[in-house]
Parts: C-alpha cells; structure tokens; sequence
C-alpha cells in the first residue's frame, strides 16, 4: 500500500502544481478541496472512507498551503451539505458564519473530519465563495466557487482511481460594447 499512497500523493502534488500554474494562487485565497477517499480507492463514493488515504493526501495539501500562503476549505459530503472545514482564523478573515456541526467520516467525509482532527483551531462554515478548487472523486465543488469558474487541465487525470477536475475563478466581465478588460494608454483617453 506504501507505493500506492506515493504515487496519490506524486499524482495530487502535479495537479496542484498544475492549478497553482494556471490560477497563480496567493497568500489569503480560498482553495476549496473536494475529496472522496472511497474514490480514491476505487469504490463508489461514500462507501469505504478511510482516514489513511485522508492523511496521504493531507500530507500533500499542507505542503501546497505552506509554499503558498493560500487557504484550505475541506468540502464535507451532502449528509451535511457540504458545509466546510476551515481554520476560525480564515472564518474569520473571510467573515464566514460558522455552523455547529463536527464532521465524522459517516457524515462529512474522511478528509473533513481529518482536517478538523488536524487543524489548530478548526470551524465549520455553510458556505464560501473560493478562488480556486480541486474535486477528487466528483464531490461536486461548484457551489463553492466564485461566480466565474474556468476549468484549468491538468496533466494529472485522477488521483488513485478518483476522477479529478479543477477550477479557478476570475472577476466578472461586465459592461458593453464600449467596455475594456485590459489597461492600456491607448484606451484611457475619451472619444
């Protein structure tokens, strides 16, 4: 099991590295992360959890917040709706409300219930709107993402037997035929 656990997390440190290439993720962001560890392991999601893998995989997640500065939403499954396990320090930054709830591998998932195991001081918040996400096992993060998600390939198409998909996020385009999306001399003077 140890070489399957090395190729997960060899697999997840490219496609972050990958997101991290496309989204230019920095200090403060919100990364939300969707992960069914069942998946992983090549079973239906929410059918056989296990906190080993969860741990693989937080292992990797932890490099990827210190070398970034950016900050980690773990998605719970639906049997909390898919409520977030965050540091009270980015609850609060954020100004997220929290909820009472603690998530356990039968109900939030194997990785949330990690995360709270793990953090300093873990909360648990309804809802968020992030800059970016990974979806390990298509947990379904969208909700979760700000208004204008962009897919970002990667050349990591799964993590163990999980299918993975990723995002990141930009600023709305609004406006109209008149309307500019890139500073330039040339378009600050008026006609």
């Amino acid at each position: 099991m140890g070489s399957e656990f090395a190729e997960m997390q060899r697999a997840l440190r490219q496609a972050l590295q990958d997101l991290q290439q496309a989204a230019n993720l920095e200090e403060g962001q919100l990364l939300v992360i969707g992960t069914s560890t069942s998946e992983v392991m090549g079973k239906h999601i929410g059918s056989s959890g296990t906190k080993e893998v969860a741990e693989s995989l937080w292992s990797v997640f932890q490099e990827f917040r210190e070398k970034t500065g950016v900050s980690l939403a773990f998605q719970c499954c639906e049997h909390i709706n898919r409520a977030l396990v965050v540091e009270k320090e980015v609850a609060q930054f954020h100004r997220l409300e929290e909820v009472s709830v603690i998530p356990v591998t039968k109900a939030g998932g194997s990785m949330p219930s990690l995360a709270y195991e793990k953090m300093n001081r873990p909360v648990v918040v309804e809802a968020i709107q992030a800059d970016a996400g990974i979806d390990i096992g298509d947990t379904f993060i969208g909700m979760h993402l700000k208004k204008v998600a962009v897919p970002v390939r990667s050349t990591v198409k799964q993590v163990g037997e999980a299918h993975l998909t990723m995002a990141k996020t930009r600023p709305k385009l609004i406006g109209g035929e008149r309307a500019v999306y890139k500073f330039s001399e040339e378009n600050q003077s008026c006609h």
